[in-house]
């Protein structure tokens, strides 16, 4: 489990595509603690680490996990956002991030206003739902409050600080970001769906 407050931004140091796709990510604070078998975000997709040098950490790269996210338009020297799994008793400072995207959006607009960037990102039809104003959700494993939600897009505003110590600050319009809805959501709809709770929410007048 992550929580979508970025460690640091790493650099792909080398990333190779085929069978047994891999990616090398140089960085240096993630490092800290690291064993091999831990798992870490990068750009908000749960990666296992396979080996680890003073510099850099490999993961191998699963066929649906590059199909589901933006690793796949990856290349050398790219930056990328990077966060260590929470531990126990660790600060929890976003919102609970699984790590597992359900979709990929494009960047739709950038403008600024006043001392925030505002960010208009595509979305698909199937997971708007979960997507509601002053929502949580994760954008390339940050986790962000929605400005503005619609069928077809969402809105969120970006503050200096984020935009200086994430990928944000590389980001223009067409590009693409690992969108993670919040679990919560799916977790709630599926409890309000089973026919028990849905018979008591009838009968006590609330749908």
């Amino acid at each position: 489990m992550f929580t979508g407050i970025i460690e640091e931004m790493g650099i792909v140091k080398n990333i190779v595509y085929g069978n047994f796709s891999k990616i090398i990510v140089e960085c240096n604070r993630v490092l800290e603690g690291t064993k091999i078998g831990d798992s870490i975000a990068v750009n908000g997709v749960c990666l296992t680490v396979n080996d680890i040098s003073k510099d850099s950490f490999t993961a191998d790269v699963m066929p649906e996990t590059l199909r589901a996210s933006n690793l796949k338009d990856l290349k050398n020297g790219n930056r990328v956002n990077l966060e260590r799994a929470l531990q126990a008793g660790g600060r929890f400072g976003g919102h609970i991030v699984s790590g597992h995207i359900d979709f990929t959006g494009d960047i739709l607009g950038k403008r600024q206003e006043k001392n925030a960037y505002i960010f208009k990102i595509s979305t698909k039809e199937k997971y708007s739902k979960y997507i509601v104003q002053k929502g949580s959700i994760a954008v390339d494993g940050i986790s962000l409050t929605v400005v503005d939600a619609q069928q077809n897009y969402f809105t969120v505003s970006i503050i200096p600080h984020t935009m200086g110590e994430t990928t944000f600050n590389y980001k223009n319009v067409g590009d693409s970001v690992n969108i993670e809805v919040d679990i919560l959501s799916k977790y709630v709809e599926k409890l309000i769906n089973k026919k028990d709770m849905k018979d008591f929410l009838s009968e006590n007048g609330f749908v």
